[in-house]
């Protein structure tokens, strides 16, 4: 089906960028993830605020001088007169800019592929949902973890029923390289991720406590209700917190913990999840992203291998390596690419995409999560007290 729509749609996406330049590892990221499967050309970008930075990366990338424009504004008016103007944006800029980027792009009829965290307050990201919703265009969040074959799995299976209802959910995402837990003695040189004005005081929640929360929520089926935070700044000379410890309860009853780190001394990386329901548990690790854990509590446990026999379309359409061979990082990241665009073809062709293609973190998913880390961050200074985390969107239109 996939190979049938993009004949029909006859050529490549045409594919804008802003920011993401020559010192960004996420922006090369996205664009290895949109060369994957060649289903996107790069054609024009606003790659950096430093409009002699941007010139740079763009000649780097081989983009017309013509359409490498100095800010993001210049750059939609530009190309939304061009008869070969883009038709998906990615979002690669710092997040204090997200919500403005994206509203841009998207009254201008174009397709957006965000990086998270997608805003920087719960306002911004509830009336970000009320513009994609207006706008009719599609909108991606790229929490690439999702696009591994085997979280899919995990995801497909409880769907099914497999561990009965879910009772206890456990994400980790804990880093402990030298760069998290030693803070840059110069402030000029400190990454934007440290800085309390682009991603507020929460820090560690702004960035790799997002996987956390849509980690519970897509693999769980379950949304956060209610939530109970500690959260420090153990590095000297930060001022964003840097290692949180969350307590959740979701909507059917299940309880969780989500524990967010940059100060994990000694971890590489440490995203993790562990769910537990009334027959058995589901057990993976980013680390070895090619197999998943089947834990029954009446039989032995069960290692499910990427690519093997019998498992889930999910799993199976997330795929793209024969059993035995390593797939990971970029894979995952590409498989959202993909899907997206499929979406996106289908959509611009009039047709109703595949259900299939739909399976990438949403608007709604990132606003769901500004809202845990609003909540997380009133628990916090109330030392913990318990604070309502749902958040109601059917009337955001």
């Amino acid at each position: 089906m996939d190979s049938e729509l993009r004949r029909r749609f006859g050529r490549r996406l045409r594919l804008g960028m802003v920011g993401g330049g020559q010192a960004s590892l996420i922006g090369e990221t996205h664009r290895m993830a949109a060369r994957l499967d060649d289903r996107y050309e790069l054609v024009a970008g606003s790659f950096s605020s430093d409009p002699a930075r941007g010139r740079a990366a763009g000649s780097d990338l081989l983009i017309p001088t013509d359409r490498v424009y100095a800010d993001f504004r210049q750059m939609a008016e530009a190309e939304s007169k061009r008869p070969d103007g883009i038709e998906v944006v990615t979002i690669c800029s710092p997040t204090d800019s997200h919500h403005a980027v994206a509203v841009e792009f998207l009254r201008r009829g174009v397709d957006v592929i965000c990086d998270k965290p997608m805003t920087s307050t719960l306002q911004e990201a509830t009336d970000l949902v009320k513009a994609v919703r207006k706008s009719g265009r599609l909108f991606c969040l790229t929490h690439n973890y999702t696009g591994y074959p085997m979280v899919r799995e995990a995801r497909a299976r409880i769907a099914a029923g497999d561990i009965g209802a879910v009772r206890l959910v456990i994400v980790e995402f804990p880093i402990g390289t030298s760069r998290m837990v030693v803070e840059e003695p110069d402030a000029a040189k400190r990454h934007w991720r440290f800085d309390p004005a682009r991603v507020g005081v929460a820090g560690i929640l702004g960035e790799v406590g997002t996987h956390v929360h849509h980690m519970a929520s897509y693999v769980s089926g379950l949304d956060v209700a209610a939530v109970s935070a500690t959260m420090s700044t153990f590095t000297p000379g930060r001022r964003v917190y840097d290692n949180a410890f969350l307590t959740v309860k979701f909507g059917n009853g299940a309880q969780g913990t989500f524990w967010s780190s940059y100060v994990a001394a000694g971890n590489e990386h440490g995203l993790s999840f562990r769910i537990h329901g009334e027959k058995g548990g589901l057990a993976w690790r980013q680390e070895e992203p090619n197999e998943l854990w089947l834990m029954p509590f009446d039989g032995p446990h069960q290692r499910l291998s990427r690519a093997q026999d019998g498992l889930s379309p999910a799993a199976a359409r997330a795929t793209r390596i024969r059993i035995g061979h390593p797939e990971a990082f970029t894979e995952a990241f590409a498989n959202l690419y993909r899907d997206f665009a499929m979406a996106a073809m289908a959509a611009r062709l009039g047709r109703t995409p595949d259900p299939a293609t739909l399976d990438y973190p949403r608007v709604e998913d990132g606003a769901r999560t500004i809202k845990l880390i609003e909540a997380a961050t009133i628990s916090n200074e109330r030392n913990g007290a318990w604070v309502d985390a749902s958040l109601d969107l059917t009337g955001a239109s």
